[in-house]
């Protein structure tokens, strides 16, 4: 008995999936310890092993973590209670800045693409065996990847940025390893890495990326991987600049043993080249997704690494999905060829919308970060407070706390359905809920 909750099942997966929906329903909430393994199993009259493949299928869920002789605690953000719940209904009649979606006006039309990709699948049918990844889609992205300085290397293709860092990480980590993740940073992957069993290490960042001091402390105190997001980095916009990338290298020299992952999350979408970091560690691998370009709903990234986190990752896949439909792999290298997609124009068009509603906050004494992509980061003093007046002013944004571990409260904004006209509106909105803020990082 803890709490209100009683523990039940004479399986260790039958005491596992009981303790997963408690924490769900909140029966059993963040940071509750829970009863030593012996003591559970002789409330059971099970055996003591029993309860710690309970446990132990409850750590690799992400739902409790093990910290010695202290015992075993409910996750504080357990992946059962994923952020994506963290978000504001928006009733008629109010604007919806929060999504973080691309302007469907940017994204190409797709008909024609699957229709000669289509096309050519009945005329050279995809069967069981064949290779993997469409030979012109990998002639094209490692072309794009050499341009930018990305290490050669192998190519996988997968089912979007997401999956490709749940198969790298898998493919190198054990449970209760610890990663460096971006802080404020993507929020599903801040669920994510405790859904795997491992900890996440929060590491600040700026407009120019991760914090150097912030990353070598980090990796000193023993995190084994680091996710960097190049570009466009969601919530607060920030890119790697080339003074930052020589610094995070310099670092990443000194801990060569740690699994670098690289999500160039804005490609195709910014106009900022990129810098990677790629080739001082033994493992690493950098992923792009076409989804912010090209449509969300087409579910593909190329995914380039070190040989070894390559093969491991095709390996896996292989026993899983098998691959990425080459129908989807053919529609999207017709995308390429017919230059589907403006990358300029399109990144041309979010800044300026980007830029119209920076400009306007600041001219409201309100500081606001957003120097690539389609989001705007807004510190604020009183998170809650700023979003249920916003709320009430007709906007709805994005609550910090979906994005942030140990960084200061915040709001994203979505710019990329807003027009010329919206920024003074939604500018004198922000600046009422959070009032005038004097000059400040997010970090």
């Amino acid at each position: 008995m803890l709490g209100g909750y009683r523990f039940t099942g004479r399986r260790a997966a039958e005491i596992a999936a009981g303790v997963e929906h408690a924490v769900g329903t909140g029966e059993l909430e963040p940071g509750e310890l829970l009863p030593p393994q012996r003591e559970l199993a002789i409330e059971l009259g099970v055996n003591p092993n029993t309860v710690a493949a309970a446990y132990r299928i409850l750590r690799e869920r992400g739902v409790i973590e093990t910290a010695g002789r202290r015992g075993s605690r409910v996750r504080p953000a357990p992946a059962t209670t994923g952020r994506d719940h963290i978000r504001v209904d928006v009733p008629e009649g109010v604007r919806d800045v929060s999504s973080g979606n691309p302007d469907p006006a940017l994204l190409p039309s797709l008909a024609e693409a699957f229709a000669a990709a289509a096309a050519e699948g009945d005329r050279v049918p995809v069967l069981y065996g064949d290779v993997a990844v469409e030979p012109e889609l990998a002639r094209l992205a490692r072309a794009a990847l050499d341009d930018d300085g990305v290490p050669d290397g192998p190519l996988a293709v997968v089912s979007g940025s997401l999956d490709a860092v749940e198969r790298v990480l898998a493919a190198h980590l054990k449970t209760g390893d610890a990663v460096a993740v971006e802080d404020p940073g993507w929020g599903r992957t801040l669920d994510l890495v405790p859904a795997l069993g491992l900890r996440t290490v929060p590491v600040g960042v700026d407009d120019e990326g991760p914090l150097p001091g912030a990353v070598r402390a980090a990796l000193e105190a023993g995190a084994r991987a680091l996710i960097v997001t190049d570009r466009a980095q969601n919530p607060t916009g920030a890119a790697v600049s080339a003074p930052r990338a020589r610094a995070l290298r310099s670092v990443l020299r000194d801990h060569p043993g740690t699994l670098l992952i690289e999500d160039d999350h804005g490609h195709g979408i910014v106009d900022v080249p990129l810098h990677p970091l790629a080739g001082v560690t033994r493992h690493w691998a950098l992923v792009r997704s076409v989804a912010k370009a090209y449509g969300p709903d087409l579910r593909l990234a190329v995914l380039t690494g070190d040989t070894v986190t390559v093969d491991r990752v095709r390996g896996r896949q292989r026993l899983g999905p098998g691959w990425v439909s080459r129908l989807v792999q053919r529609a999207v290298v017709r995308l390429w060829t017919d230059d589907a997609v403006d990358a300029r124009a399109v990144a041309a068009e979010y800044g300026r919308r980007r830029g119209a509603l920076i400009d306007a906050l600041a001219e409201r004494g309100v500081t606001a970060h957003g120097v690539t992509g389609m989001n705007v980061w807004v510190p604020v003093p009183d998170e809650t407070g700023a979003v249920a007046r916003l709320l009430h002013a007709g906007w709805a944004v994005a609550p910090g706390a979906r994005f942030r571990l140990s960084a200061p409260p915040g709001i994203r904004i979505t710019v990329s359905t807003l027009t010329a006209d919206d920024a003074g509106p939604l500018a004198d909105a922000v600046a009422s809920a959070v009032g005038p803020a004097p000059a400040r990082s997010y970090v």
